[in-house]
């Protein structure tokens, strides 16, 4: 008896699925596995019943590294599931969504990003939603607010990327994406092992002592990053990410585009401190910018002024019923 193609994809999904039966879903709440154009992905859903279908939902969407998982915004999702609906995705190739050895990229994100707000939607209605994002992720919800400003009510950006470093600002959607070296990466003798070495619990805990500008990082998001990198076709989606093929080279054109109301945080200390950037968009009416004494991960550290100011940033925007930035 022959097999169909979708019979060995599906065959190889419930592999994965079942490998990483072990591995702990890194928010609570009830998960929901959701078919895309992407993959599977799975999502999260936590602080929402029936009767309060008419309370804003907020989408949170974690950053992109060798270890990113929904964890990420873990402290965010606990706090907002006490007020609101809230919900998480594990992007594709990260947790608990499918991690094929296909290309992973930004366009791939940023449709992901459209399908856990399609999810959301079809839980509360097609009301716009606010999403937060971090990191890398900020890039591609920002493309999808771009793509698609209709779907959401506000934007959140903490530790984005794009400001930094020599301007992103072509006006065509490619990324730096450098095939020799994804090469290089996936050269089979040595593409596993390297990964290893990458994704060791020493080199973690540097990554995010970095990521922290400080030793005192998070330990519980140590040990779940170790445990969700060694799982099943871990490797592929960061090697894609070191390779460049998430950064995209307009996006300072896409931050500068936006017309919803923009809500970006940034830390002083650590690694990710480059926003020279910034003031492309700085001084917008629809843009609100704020600093905090703190790392890329602030919203583990100094999570009550993170939210509070979210919040105020929140309580305008809902006031001025979403102001739209005239040209």
């Amino acid at each position: 008896m022959s097999v169909t193609n979708s019979e060995i994809i599906d065959q190889t999904r419930a592999r994965q699925t079942h490998a990483r039966s072990s591995l702990a879903n890194p928010v609570g709440g009830t998960r929901t596995d959701i078919a895309t154009t992407v993959g599977r992905l799975a999502t999260y859903s936590l602080g929402f019943a029936a009767s309060e279908e008419t309370t804003r939902p907020l989408l949170l969407i974690h950053s992109v590294n060798a270890a990113g998982s929904a964890f990420e915004i873990k402290t965010l999702y606990d706090h907002y599931a006490k007020y609101r609906p809230v919900h998480a995705v594990d992007l594709p190739g990260f947790g608990q969504s499918d991690r094929d050895d296909r290309e992973y990229t930004a366009r791939m994100m940023t449709d992901a990003v459209h399908a856990a707000i399609a999810r959301v939607q079809e839980l509360h209605g097609p009301q716009p939603i606010d999403v937060m994002a971090l990191s890398l992720s900020c890039e591609f919800a920002a493309r999808a607010a771009a793509e698609k400003p209709e779907a959401f009510h506000t934007l959140g950006l903490i530790s984005p990327t794009g400001f930094e470093g020599k301007a992103r600002d072509e006006h065509v959607p490619t990324t730096r994406g450098q095939g020799w070296l994804l090469g290089t990466l996936r050269f089979k003798l040595w593409d596993e092992g390297f990964f290893k070495l990458l994704t060791a619990r020493p080199v973690i805990r540097k990554f995010l002592e970095k990521a922290w500008g400080s030793k005192k990082i998070d330990e519980s998001m140590l040990d779940y990053d170790y445990h969700t990198t060694h799982q099943p076709g871990a490797r592929y989606a960061p090697y894609y990410f070191v390779a460049g093929y998430m950064f995209s080279k307009d996006i300072l054109s896409v931050y500068e585009s936006l017309r919803l109301p923009v809500w970006m945080a940034y830390g002083t200390r650590g690694d990710f401190v480059d926003y020279r950037h910034k003031s492309r968009v700085a001084g917008r009416s629809n843009w609100t910018i704020q600093q905090f004494d703190a790392g890329a991960m602030m919203h583990f550290e100094i999570l009550d002024q993170v939210v509070r100011s979210y919040d105020r940033f929140i309580a305008v925007s809902e006031r001025a019923d979403a102001p739209v930035l005239t040209a």
